[in-house]
């Protein structure tokens, strides 16, 4: 088992340096009223984290009304 989970993080650790690599390039972007110049791979990184962590707190919400009830 721990064979199968170590291939999976590095065929993921893979693919994600590939994205990276070819999303290099400089965008501009507006975040609320700032805007903001970087590259697409950070950008995409971020949408990433905050989806995660977003979905993390409802999915906690959620337990604990689930606990309560």
């Amino acid at each position: 088992m721990k064979k199968v989970k170590l291939a999976a993080v590095v065929v993921l650790s893979i693919l994600a340096l590939i994205v990276v690599v070819q999303n290099t390039e400089m965008i501009r972007t507006q975040i609320l009223f700032w805007p903001l110049e970087m590259s697409q791979a950070l950008l995409l990184i971020l949408t990433f984290v905050l989806g995660f962590v977003i979905g993390a707190l409802v999915a906690s919400g959620l337990l604990r009304k689930k606990r309560k009830a």
